[in-house]
């Protein structure tokens, strides 16, 4: 999943997908781009293969949606580096483990 997150390009399709409420087809991602749109679809199945984004088609078109379980689990384990491992133990303490979260 991290491997995904490498690419500011990858990374700003996140970040596209939870502004315009989760779900966009794949032409409108694409057009707020300036890369090809090979370039782009890469990167779209990138995300897809690393369970960051589902898509679906509707039609004619591919409806990418932002999966926020998966993205709720990068998300607690960054949260271990919130704080200094010796600004106390008990604030992470509450927290499960990041093994127990896999």
């Amino acid at each position: 999943m991290f491997a995904a997150l490498d690419s500011a390009a990858r990374r700003q399709i996140l970040m596209i997908l939870h502004f315009r409420g989760d779900r966009m087809t794949a032409g409108e991602i694409a057009d707020r781009f300036s890369c090809s749109w090979p370039t782009t679809s890469r990167h779209l199945r990138k995300l897809e293969s690393a369970g960051l984004v589902e898509v679906e088609r509707a039609g004619r078109e591919w409806i990418y949606r932002l999966n926020r379980k998966r993205l709720g689990v990068a998300t607690e384990w960054l949260g271990w580096f919130d704080a200094s491992p010796t600004a106390g133990s008990g604030a992470r303490r509450s927290r499960a483990s990041p093994a127990s979260s896999a």
